[in-house]
């Protein structure tokens, strides 16, 4: 004879077995879920990182009646020697016919990377030019825990294998371009006169402000130039009336949110000023940032902040 009590307890174990291996299953598919869109995410970001483009930018500042300049802007090039699409990508920048270049720090990811880097900016290098260097200009990249970069007040410390930074130097001025780490040079472009100005590396505490520190030249338009945007570099451009600031360093803030932007800028500036032109201080001075054109070889990805080089054509002040 059956055991009815056998059964009863067959009958309220079968649901609790039903509903366990259901949940059992939710996990399975959110699990998935989560691997499907994680994969699916780098392999955007990993995509976005090599589509380069290049912005425009208008800024009517020069002194009235002033012929027009057309400034390229590169940054944060992180090129490595095997990065071919990147290096031919900067080569077609050349084409825009830039009257300047400033490079705002970072060109190296590799101790071999100087040949590459003279490759990818070769036409560029016949255009007159200015530069300032970064930390992996110094020191070759390591591998960094993301999360820290949450962390605003963590040391900074420069680390890793040394780089030929001189050689780099070297073949930017022997090209002719300006070296404005803590220095300064006045030259002319299109008839007008332009007073550069930029600082070694902010990042790792290389900048030296005192060093360049005072009145711009009269009648000069007054340029700025660094790597990384601290605050206290951009203040002491505010105070002796810079009328433009250049930066990169920031990346943009490389993985940002759709509709909201950069979650950190490696630096004491806020994330609303992480790319593009922005104002500072109470002078409102003229800053851009650029999201730069690479990334680390260890993080490779750029998510909702597409790799660049901006175009700015200056132009003279309406009366």
């Amino acid at each position: 004879m059956e055991n009815p009590s056998l059964w009863a307890i067959c009958a309220l174990v079968k649901p609790s077995i039903r509903v366990m291996l259901g949940s059992m299953g939710f996990l399975a598919n959110s699990a998935l879920a989560v691997g499907v869109t994680g994969a699916g995410t780098l392999t955007y970001g990993l995509a976005e990182a090599q589509a380069f483009k290049v912005r425009s930018l208008d800024l009517a500042l020069l002194p009235a009646g002033s012929e027009s300049i057309r400034v390229l802007h590169i940054s944060d090039l992180h090129i490595t020697p095997s990065q071919t699409r990147k290096i031919n990508w900067v080569k077609s920048l050349a084409k825009l016919e830039p009257d300047f270049v400033v490079g705002t720090g970072d060109f190296l990811a590799h101790q071999l990377a100087v040949p590459a880097v003279v490759e990818a900016m070769n036409e560029l290098l016949d255009l007159p030019g200015a530069f300032v260097l970064g930390s992996n200009d110094y020191f070759a990249p390591t591998f960094k825990n993301p999360l820290m970069y949450f962390k605003k007040d963590r040391q900074i410390i420069a680390e890793g294998a040394a780089l030929p930074t001189s050689d780099l130097v070297d073949e930017l001025t022997d090209a002719g371009w300006l070296d404005l780490n803590n220095k300064q040079s006045v030259t002319e472009i299109n008839g007008v006169k332009i007073h550069f100005r930029g600082t070694d590396d902010p990042h790792i505490n290389k900048d030296d402000y005192a060093a360049v520190a005072g009145a711009f030249e009269s009648n000069a338009f007054a340029f700025g130039v660094t790597h990384a945007p601290y605050r206290r570099v951009l203040k002491s451009f505010e105070t002796d009336k810079a009328d433009l600031v250049l930066a990169g360093h920031t990346h943009g803030g490389q993985i940002c949110i759709p509709f909201y932007g950069a979650l950190v800028t490696n630096c004491d500036l806020p994330q609303g000023q992480a790319k593009g032109l922005s104002h500072f201080g109470e002078s409102k001075m003229p800053l851009h940032v650029s999201a730069g054109v690479g990334t680390s070889p260890f993080a490779q990805v750029r998510i909702a902040c597409r790799p660049e080089a901006t175009l700015i054509t200056l132009s003279a002040k309406s009366n």
